[in-house]
């Protein structure tokens, strides 16, 4: 049978294949720490909010003291005054090699890192007492002629003496700065019930273990599988 005019007239004409969009960001080509926008079917890279360097090479600003100048700590991947929080109330803060330094200014006694308040005046002595010729540091004390730190204090009787720490970044990383000491922040009452403790980069993780559902902050249960009818 020969088509007619009409049926040439009325035939729709062949519908090409449209390609699916590529997004060029998937997968990402700009390597760790950064970030891929898709710009006219390219992509454009940038390294992430408070990341330095340029992709591929994206990074924190530090991942150890070592990194940082030697006035500042490596806190949070960022080189920051470590003194903010470090001592306690009227103390004076320096930073020695990436570390707070606590002392009582001229005048006060106390612990650095506790409070220091007004030296009481000395009482007058019927008699001369014996001079110190130790010159310890605050939060040392002399014995026999030698500067030794007070229990619980650690370093040069003659140079510092300081708690085994005063941040976080002081203690290994499974453990936290709790009360200057280095200590494991998992305690009981921590995580909820049946959940299970770990301590990432100092800080308390909760975690329901396998085979358990809810909050792991208030309480883990076992997951109640609905029976099966054959």
């Amino acid at each position: 049978m020969i088509a007619s005019r009409h049926d040439y007239a009325t035939r729709p004409p062949p519908q090409e294949d449209v390609p699916e969009p590529v997004n060029p960001c998937y997968p990402s080509p700009c390597g760790p720490y950064s970030q891929c926008r898709d710009i006219g079917g390219s992509p454009s890279c940038s390294c992430l909010p408070n990341y330095i360097g340029s992709p591929p090479n994206c990074k924190p600003e530090c991942l150890q003291n070592s990194e940082c100048p030697y006035d500042k700590a490596c806190i949070r991947e960022k080189c920051i005054d470590p003194c903010p929080g470090s001592c306690g109330y009227g103390a004076v803060c320096t930073v020695i090699n990436h570390s707070p330094i606590c002392t009582c200014p001229e005048g006060y006694i106390g612990d650095a890192f506790s409070s220091c308040y007004p030296k009481p005046p000395e009482p007058v002595q019927a008699t001369p007492i014996e001079e110190d010729t130790c010159n310890c540091v605050p939060n040392a004390e002399c014995r026999d002629g030698v500067c030794l730190c007070l229990p619980d204090y650690y370093g040069d009787g003659y140079v510092s003496c300081r708690p085994e720490c005063v941040q976080n970044s002081d203690c290994p990383r499974n453990k936290a700065c709790i009360r200057n000491k280095c200590r494991n922040p998992c305690t009981p009452g921590t995580c909820g019930e049946g959940a299970i403790c770990d301590v990432v980069n100092h800080a308390v993780m909760c975690s329901c273990p396998p085979g358990t559902t809810g909050s792991p902050f208030v309480q883990c249960k076992p997951i109640q599988y609905e029976p099966v009818y054959t």
